[in-house]
């Protein structure tokens, strides 16, 4: 008799149970050892970055069978929010996912019908069926899976540019967006003020998009490396919000540490 398997809560079920905002780390070293580490720090989700990072699908799965252990719910950004590349995501086990670059409420639309499976409708979902062969089922040990896959689910897009802040009202309205995600650093680029994350006009933006999400209901995150910009995310209204990453705390830390016994000093650097 094959054993049953309940799979853990999504991101989206843990903003609702907290009490607090959630606050998350980055881990992009590609690196199973790393991920667990970050997982073991105490946070409450961890970002495996495949947009930026040199991680791939069987990279990935390392890091989820890594952090398995740890009480953490593990956000998975995939390179683009391509339907092929979102299943085969979604069929090695992530649960929680994070599509970079999203624009507008028609392509956030588009992406939920990415996550979903058909089920008969027009504007029924797109996901290829293959349960019985992915881990996302546990190969089927999941019972009933396929009829409350998108329960499973997690469904987060990353406003990062001028033009998803005018449409962002519409975006976070979609249903089957469960929350949004404000990347200052690239929207700043987009606004023309790039590597300038705390220009006026890029807080604003950012405010902007936390207000959306607060008036529609839904959970806003936001990426903050400068404890001074979460703190003031925080205030607004982030319910989940990214403090750090590995490869970052990695960088200074180590800097740090050779500069207390060389003396050298290290030019300033950004925390992004």
């Amino acid at each position: 008799m094959p054993i049953r398997v309940e799979l853990p809560a999504t991101l989206r079920e843990r903003l609702d149970a907290a009490d607090r905002p959630l606050i998350g780390l980055w881990a992009c070293a590609g690196s199973p050892i790393t991920a667990e580490i970050v997982a073991g720090s105490g946070c409450d989700w961890v970002l495996l970055d495949a947009e930026h990072s040199p991680n791939g699908l069987e990279s990935v799965l390392a890091q989820l069978y890594a952090m398995s252990a740890y009480p953490v719910a593990p956000l998975v950004r995939p390179p683009y929010g391509d339907t092929v590349t979102i299943k085969q995501f979604l069929d090695l086990g992530a649960q929680n996912l994070l599509i970079p670059m999203v624009d507008s409420a028609e392509q956030a639309a588009e992406i939920v019908r990415a996550v979903r499976y058909p089920d008969g409708s027009a504007g029924g979902g797109v996901r290829g069926v293959g349960s019985a062969l992915a881990r996302s089922a546990r190969w089927n040990r999941v019972e009933g899976y396929l009829g409350r896959a998108s329960e499973t689910i997690s469904l987060t897009v990353q406003i990062e540019s001028a033009t998803a802040i005018a449409d962002v009202e519409r975006i976070v309205a979609v249903d089957g967006i469960d929350a949004i995600f404000v990347g200052p650093s690239d929207l700043a680029a987009s606004m023309g003020l790039l590597g300038q994350q705390n220009h006026p006009e890029v807080v604003e933006s950012v405010l902007r998009a936390i207000a959306a999400g607060v008036a529609a209901g839904k959970p806003v995150g936001v990426n903050a490396f400068v404890p001074a910009d979460a703190e003031r995310y925080i205030a607004a209204g982030a319910s989940f919000v990214a403090v750090g990453a590995d490869v970052a705390i990695l960088a200074r830390q180590t800097e740090a540490m050779v500069d207390r016994f060389t003396g050298a000093g290290t030019a300033e650097r950004s925390s992004y």
